[in-house]
């Protein structure tokens, strides 16, 4: 087989066949996608079951905790488990430029089948296309994801049961994904031990989490536009108003620091392994202590609280005392970031 991607591996011919038996199958493998037909036959369980899709264009594809392939199985599968549901199944759908390396793409789906495993789910289906060389830039990968809805679940991705007095709660430190993939693009002079993508599969938390917590209210991961952004969505939509501690916010050193530097602002910047989570202030410290037992929640921390006033916007008290209003992100800050 070629060491590098022709447009012929594209043509539907024995290139084809070739890079798929090679590569996808060859790490991919499972009794379900090994039919090979167009479309597959799934065994549905009673239930409601989720549905979503996401594309990736991170640049650059390899980056501190992560690559474009592992960045493409945990989004689409924290998708699914913020919306309550256990993922259960994915697809994988690859835009490949004409002269990228065979073993640079089998290192993205070799990642990626290592974080299907972990997570517990199977890539049942896919598609492959090549493009000219100069027509994309490497890869794009697009993911669907199936999961079934927790019957306990049904009302977390709406928020419409939030209240006064709910409390936030963030699993860790905010910011690294982005500032991690900026660090790699920009070829800044930065420890990628200190700072790496956050990215993980959030699935197994959120699921010990519904198990065991009845007062879960909402949860969103917080991707493009970070906590910030999400929170003021909360406020919107609720008609609340949501108040958060600056102080609170778990936000690394170094994180900080290269933020200040660029005039950032590391509530706002996308992250690929962190979600709130607004629960009924009487469960809050429960929560809180179950999430710290977990690796991917030990930097949990509460972060504000849903209150009556200010309906609609999100007021954060600052680490020198003050208030200031936080706004959506408008703009992109940093683009290519998933």
């Amino acid at each position: 087989m070629s060491e590098q991607i022709l447009l012929s591996h594209g043509s539907g011919g024995e290139m084809s066949h070739e890079l798929i038996k090679n590569i996808f199958i060859r790490h991919f493998d499972n009794q379900i996608l090994s039919n090979l037909a167009d479309s597959s036959v799934l065994g549905v369980c009673p239930g409601d079951l989720v549905f979503t899709t996401d594309s990736y264009v991170v640049d650059p594809i390899f980056f501190p905790g992560g690559d474009i392939g592992k960045l493409a199985v945990c989004g689409t599968v924290n998708d699914l488990a913020v919306s309550g549901a256990d993922p259960v199944y994915l697809s994988a759908g690859f835009i490949i430029e004409e002269g990228m390396e065979m073993e640079t793409l089998e290192s993205v789906v070799k990642s990626m089948a290592e974080e299907a495993y972990n997570a517990g789910v199977q890539i049942v289906t896919g598609d492959t296309k090549v493009v000219n060389k100069g027509k994309a830039d490497q890869l794009f990968i697009n993911t669907s994801g199936v999961g079934f809805l927790n019957p306990r679940s049904y009302n977390i991705s709406s928020g419409n049961e939030i209240k006064k007095g709910d409390k936030i709660i963030i699993n860790g430190f905010t910011g690294d994904h982005g500032i991690a993939v900026l660090a790699e693009r920009e070829h800044l002079n930065i420890d990628s031990r200190k700072i790496q993508s956050d990215c993980a599969s959030l699935n197994k938390l959120i699921s010990k989490i519904v198990r065991n917590i009845e007062g879960i209210k909402f949860m969103r991961d917080l991707t493009r536009g970070g906590l910030a952004t999400v929170l003021c969505e909360i406020s919107r939509t609720s008609y609340y108003g949501v108040e958060i501690e600056e102080s609170s916010i778990p936000v690394r050193e170094e994180v900080r620091g290269i933020c200040e530097m660029l005039g950032m602002e590391p509530i706002y910047i996308a992250n690929e392994g962190k979600f709130i989570t607004i629960v009924d202030r009487d469960e809050a410290d429960d929560l809180l202590a179950l999430m710290r037992t977990e690796k991917l929640g030990q930097h949990a921390a509460i972060i504000g609280e849903v209150v009556d006033e200010h309906p609609g916007r999100v007021v954060m008290e600052t680490e020198i005392g003050g208030t200031r209003i936080i706004d959506m992100l408008t703009g992109e800050q940093l683009p290519r970031i998933c």
